[in-house]
């Protein structure tokens, strides 16, 4: 890379950090600034993966006052997330790319659909009686995170949209609070799947430092900015980010 190239990486790794801690779909930056650098796809796609995990970490951190409380709820949720990037990151390495790329905006818009939907969804499951889950987790929503998984080891654009869309809509939690623990299972997919891609693929690691650089001063960004957002606020950004993500997917 030339130096140009270099701090058009790294800014874009800013871009991503910032908007994978408010919403997800930092992938849909800094993929196509890869690719445009010279990198070849699946290249770009691995060390994309690889690049973006402290970010992903640095925003999970910068929530963590609003992660108080739900460590059982994390723990829960967790392996699930990791089994399904661990298959997710399998698939990309033994599918071609069109074989998932091709359901991912119709994957996105769905998702965009439960989180309008949400606080009316929330109310309405607020007057039914439900039978208790543990950490408030029912086996459709670790349904739902394992799937996400799978997508976010496999590709990851706007997995943090459908992870808010999942949580949103199982869990009785603030948004802010929703968002933290979706930060904890991001990172938990991109690092997963990094740690497979760095023994099995081909990594640029001068395009993962400058990432991983950009990507952790942007999740703290991220996170000072969105923790200050009101719930219908991050949610007016959450939908408007989707529907760049669909736009974007379309159109490349």
């Amino acid at each position: 890379m030339t130096t140009l190239e270099a701090l058009f990486v790294l800014v874009a790794g800013v871009g991503a950090g910032t908007i994978n801690a408010l919403v997800g779909s930092g992938t849909l930056i800094t993929f196509p600034v890869l690719l445009a650098v010279g990198f070849p796809p699946l290249t770009a796609n691995v060390s994309n993966s690889a690049g973006l995990v402290p970010g992903s970490v640095s925003g999970a951190y910068g929530y963590r006052r609003e992660l108080r409380g739900q460590g059982g709820r994390v723990r829960r949720l967790v392996p699930a997330t990791l089994l399904g990037s661990a298959c997710g990151a399998a698939l990309l390495l033994a599918l071609p790319a069109s074989a998932f790329e091709a359901i991912v905006p119709a994957f996105i818009a769905l998702a965009l659909v439960l989180v309008v939907l949400q606080p009316r969804i929330s109310r309405r499951l607020a007057r039914r009686p439900r039978a208790p889950q543990p950490h408030g987790v029912g086996r459709l929503a670790l349904s739902g995170i394992f799937a996400t998984g799978v997508y976010g080891g496999y590709f990851g654009a706007a997995q943090g949209i459908v992870l808010l869309a999942i949580l949103g809509n199982a869990l009785d939690e603030d948004l802010q609070r929703v968002n933290a623990v979706k930060n904890i299972l991001s990172a938990v997919a991109n690092g997963t799947a990094a740690l497979i891609f760095v023994v099995t693929a081909h990594i640029a690691w001068d395009a993962v430092l400058l990432l991983a650089v950009g990507s952790t001063a942007g999740g703290q960004l991220g996170a000072h900015v969105g923790r200050r957002l009101p719930a219908a606020a991050l949610r007016g950004v959450i939908v408007l980010v989707g529907l760049a993500a669909i736009v974007k997917l379309l159109v490349s």
